[in-house]
């Protein structure tokens, strides 16, 4: 048993052995390739891999960065922490091709414009990356992810020979802006992404920070530059269309986020107007409008300070989603809670009046579908802090 194990270890060094020595022929063709946007939420901004083609060697390989093991240990606790593990994988352009499409999302290849040398170059980098050593990174969605390695890794092999170009490509937005043109605003998608994410998410991006996303990967290799013997030639020699179908968006059901907030916000409003003629308080209604923002505001403290996630820091949702509320909820629940939560109330308007002035000076732009949200909290803590009566 031992010598058959000892074989098969020995078999195993030997391809890798192999592989390393191997030598692109002048037939090889580097390629970024970039898939068009799924249905499901992790598929809507797209994917971008590198294509590595030699038909003398009859080799045909995907390198993917954005794989990542359900089953790894602790998956879903890291993965709330903000301890992405993805890997770079190494297997047959075929079975790419096939599930894209099954999928039925486009693919587009972008062949890159370089020389022998640099092919060799390209596929020695990769090869070594995918070793189970080095395949391993930790995961990033706008600063290390599969599209923003493709631009590294150019960067990294053609140094200052390539220059990107911000052709056709709109300047002066912010990581925010550039990741809401991916998603419609009125899924739950985006709400619950919006509401994760803090202000370092609302700064400006410089037009290679655009490249986290697939689209822009292929925008900018395609009006970038390649320099050879110091002239500018096109980064990319050639384009193929490799799946040509419709583009796929994101569905907006019918119980969106916009219109479930607005039925909340009317049926509020309306408990609120039968208290203020009644001059009475409907207690449940505080404990669950208290109670649900003072959940939201802890999962923001929560991401805020005990979690490596690099955009969930500075993040101004607190000033709706307001953390101490869970507590006041239950004090809520007391038929003669104390005078001074009139006090807290005005603390509370106070800081809903500063969402507007955050989100105009785009300080941080907030979920637009919280807007309905936003009119009953300050409706609901301006009667709860009007008159001590009120809070019988």
């Amino acid at each position: 048993m031992k010598k058959k194990y000892s074989f098969l270890l020995f078999f195993l060094l030997l391809i890798n052995h192999t592989q390393a020595q191997v030598n692109l022929s002048v037939y090889s063709e580097i390629s970024i390739v970039t898939a068009g946007p799924g249905t499901e939420l992790y598929e809507a901004f797209g994917h971008s891999a590198i294509r590595i083609k030699d038909p003398v060697l009859q080799l045909d390989l995907i390198y993917n960065y954005g794989m990542f093991d359900y089953n790894a240990p602790n998956f879903y606790s890291n993965f709330t922490k903000g301890k992405l593990l993805y890997s770079l994988a190494r297997y047959d352009f075929a079975y790419f091709y096939a599930s894209y499409k099954r999928d039925k999302r486009w693919v587009k290849q972008q062949v890159l414009n370089l020389t022998q040398q640099e092919k060799q170059t390209f596929f020695n980098y990769l090869e070594n990356n995918a070793l189970p050593e080095n395949a391993n990174y930790f995961y990033d969605p706008f600063f290390d992810n599969c599209a923003t390695k493709l631009r590294d890794i150019t960067n990294t092999i053609l140094a200052d020979k390539v220059e990107f170009s911000s052709k056709n490509i709109d300047q002066n937005l912010s990581f925010r802006q550039l990741m809401n043109r991916e998603i419609p605003w009125n899924t739950w998608g985006s709400f619950g992404i919006n509401l994760a994410l803090g202000s370092k998410l609302d700064a400006k991006a410089d037009f290679t920070q655009y490249m986290y996303l697939p689209d822009y990967v292929y925008l900018n290799f395609k009006n970038s530059s390649l320099f050879i013997k110091n002239q500018p030639e096109n980064l990319v020699l050639r384009e193929d269309v490799l799946l040509d179908f419709e583009e796929q968006k994101q569905s907006i059901s019918i119980a969106n986020p916009f219109l479930v907030f607005c039925i909340i916000s009317l049926l509020g409003i309306f408990i609120t107007y039968k208290d203020f003629k009644k001059k009475k308080r409907t207690k449940w209604f505080d404990f669950l409008l208290l109670f649900i923002t003072g959940i939201v505001g802890v999962l923001i403290v929560f991401l805020w300070f005990f979690t490596n996630h690099s955009t969930t820091p500075n993040n101004f949702n607190f000033l709706w989603a307001f953390a101490p509320n869970i507590i006041i909820a239950f004090l809520m629940l007391n038929p003669s809670p104390k005078k001074w939560l009139n006090y807290y109330f005005k603390f509370l308007i106070f800081l809903l009046i500063l969402t507007p002035f955050v989100w105009v000076f785009e300080i941080q732009l907030f979920p637009v579908s919280v807007i309905p949200l936003l009119i009953l909290l300050l409706v609901r803590y301006l009667y709860l802090s009007k008159k001590d009566k009120y809070l019988l």
